[in-house]
C-alpha cells in the first residue's frame, strides 16, 4: 500500500477533531521547524521537490525562496479556491484534515517570515470555512497562534475569507485583487507576488494541496519524500477522478502512476466501455486520446509537457466511446466564456465567438467552415491574454478538433442534411 499523506481521514476517524490530530503526531512538525533557522526550512521544502498542487506545478520551495529576505511586512495567501471542473482534493481535505493544511501554513509563514495567513476560500465552500474558523480558534487557544507561538519568538495569525464564486480568483494575483476588495482580475506580471503581493507586500501564494505537504516533509525529511513519486514529480499526488468510470473520487497515490492503473483503482470504465478522451487536468489542460501510449505513461509534471498539455490539479474526467467530443468542447467553452473576467481583448471576444460557434452544433446548423473559424479564433487568442483563463479556453477547441476531428465532421454532415445554414456576423454587436 502507498504512503497516505494527505488523505489520513480515511484510516484516523475523526481526524479533523484537535485532540486526534495532536494524538496522531499533530503539529509535532511546527515544533521542530520553529527550531530551525528559517532558511533551513526553505531549503528543506526546496530539496524535496515538493511542486505547486494546485495547477503549474512550480517548485513549492523556489516560490518560498523569492521572498525577500529583510524584515518587511509579508503574508502567505492560500489558494482555496477550488474551481476547476472536476477538482475536489482540496475540500476533502480541509473538511475532514484541516489542521495538516493550517499547520503547513503556518511553517510556510515562518519559513518566509510572514505575520499573517490568508485563507482563500470560494464562496460555495462556506460550511467549509465555518470548520476552518473553528479549527483556527482552538489554535489560537493552544498557543498555537497569535505572539510568540510556542515561546519561539515567532509571531502569526491567521484569517478565513470567504470569495465570490469566480472561477477566475483561482489565479493567484486575481485571488490577491480580490483578497484586497477589488475586482477579481489579473494583474499584470511582473511584479511577481513575491516582490509585490497582497497590499504591495511580499506575499507567498500556495494551494491548499501543496502546503498540506509541507509537515510530512518537515517531519520525515526531503529524502523521503523524494523517495516516493519519480524525479518529475515528488510525493503523492490526489487524482480527482470523474467523468465515466464506476468509482468516482479522490484517490491518493504515488506520481508516476498510470492512466491504466488510476481508471482500474477507481472502479474501471462504465458499462465496459473504451476510454476515448482524457482530461488529464479537469477543462484547463488539452484532452489526451486514449491510446496506449497515453494509458500506460508514467504521469508527472513533465510526461505530458511533448503532448501539449499537463497534469495541472490532476482533476483526471474520462469520456468513453459514447461521448461526442465536439459536444464536450461545446460545454467547455461556455463555461470559460461565462468565467472570462473581461479585462482583456483576447479572452473576452474570442471565448465570445467560440461560444457563438459551438452554438451551431447545438441548434444543428454546424457549416464546414465553421470548424475551422473555431479553430482560427483560438489560434488568435493564443499567447496574446493576460492570464492562463485565455489559454485554457483555446485548449478544448484545438485539441478536440486534432484529436476528434470526426465528430465535428459528423456534426457538419448531420447540418447538411438539415436545411439552411446561417452566416457567422462579420463583427461583435456593440456593446458586448
Amino acid at each position: 500500500m502507498s504512503e497516505i499523506i494527505l488523505l489520513r481521514n480515511r484510516e484516523i476517524e475523526n481526524l479533523r477533531n484537535y485532540d486526534v490530530y495532536v494524538e496522531h503526531g499533530g503539529f509535532e512538525a511546527l515544533k521542530k521547524t520553529l527550531q530551525m533557522d528559517p532558511e533551513d526550512v526553505i531549503t528543506e521544502v526546496k530539496d524535496s521537490n515538493l511542486r505547486g498542487r494546485g495547477g503549474a506545478g512550480f517548485p513549492t520551495g523556489v516560490k518560498w525562496n523569492f521572498m525577500p529576505r529583510e524584515d518587511v511586512t509579508k503574508y502567505v495567501a492560500v489558494n482555496a479556491d477550488e474551481s476547476e471542473p472536476g477538482t475536489f482534493k482540496d475540500r476533502e481535505i480541509m473538511e475532514e484534515n484541516p489542521y495538516q493544511l493550517l499547520e503547513g501554513s503556518l511553517i510556510c509563514a515562518y519559513a518566509v517570515g510572514a505575520e499573517l495567513v490568508y485563507i482563500y476560500i470560494r464562496g460555495e465552500y462556506w460550511e467549509i470555512a465555518e470548520i476552518l474558523d473553528e479549527s483556527i480558534e482552538r489554535m489560537r487557544a493552544e498557543g498555537l497562534l497569535g505572539q510568540d507561538i510556542l515561546g519561539s519568538g515567532f509571531s502569526c495569525d491567521m484569517h478565513v475569507h470567504i470569495g465570490a464564486g469566480a472561477y477566475i480568483c483561482g489565479e493567484e494575483t486575481a485571488l490577491l485583487n480580490s483578497l484586497e476588495g477589488k475586482r477579481g482580475q489579473p494583474r499584470i506580471k511582473p511584479p511577481f507576488p513575491a516582490q509585490s503581493g497582497l497590499y504591495s507586500k511580499p506575499t507567498v501564494v500556495n494551494n491548499v494541496e501543496t502546503l498540506a505537504n509541507v509537515p510530512w516533509i518537515m517531519e520525515h525529511g526531503a529524502d523521503a519524500f523524494k523517495a516516493i513519486g519519480t524525479e518529475g514529480g515528488a510525493g503523492t499526488k490526489i487524482f480527482s477522478v470523474s467523468g465515466c468510470v464506476n468509482k468516482p473520487g479522490n484517490y491518493e497515490l504515488p506520481l508516476g502512476i498510470t492512466f491504466r492503473e488510476l481508471f482500474e483503482i477507481a472502479g474501471g470504465i462504465t458499462d465496459g466501455n473504451q476510454v476515448k478522451g482524457i482530461l488529464p487536468a479537469g477543462a484547463s489542460a488539452a484532452i489526451l486520446p486514449a491510446t496506449d501510449e497515453i494509458l500506460d505513461m508514467p504521469l508527472d509534471y513533465e510526461s505530458l509537457k511533448p503532448y501539449g498539455t499537463g497534469l495541472g490539479s490532476a482533476s483526471v474526467i474520462v469520456l468513453d466511446e459514447t461521448v461526442d467530443m465536439a459536444w464536450a468542447a461545446s460545454k467547455m467553452v461556455q463555461f470559460f466564456a461565462h468565467e472570462s473576467c473581461g479585462q482583456c481583448t483576447p479572452c473576452r471576444e474570442g471565448t465570445y465567438w467560440l461560444e457563438r460557434l459551438y452554438e451551431r452544433i447545438d441548434h444543428g446548423d454546424l457549416d464546414p467552415e465553421d470548424v475551422e473559424r473555431m479553430d482560427s479564433v483560438a489560434a488568435q487568442m493564443q499567447g496574446k491574454c493576460i492570464c492562463a483563463l485565455g489559454e485554457f479556453a483555446v485548449n478544448p477547441v484545438m485539441a478536440t478538433i486534432k484529436h476528434f476531428r470526426e465528430d465535428y465532421d459528423a456534426a457538419v454532415a448531420a447540418a447538411q442534411g438539415s436545411g439552411d445554414i446561417p452566416v457567422m456576423p462579420e463583427t461583435t454587436p456593440a456593446g458586448d
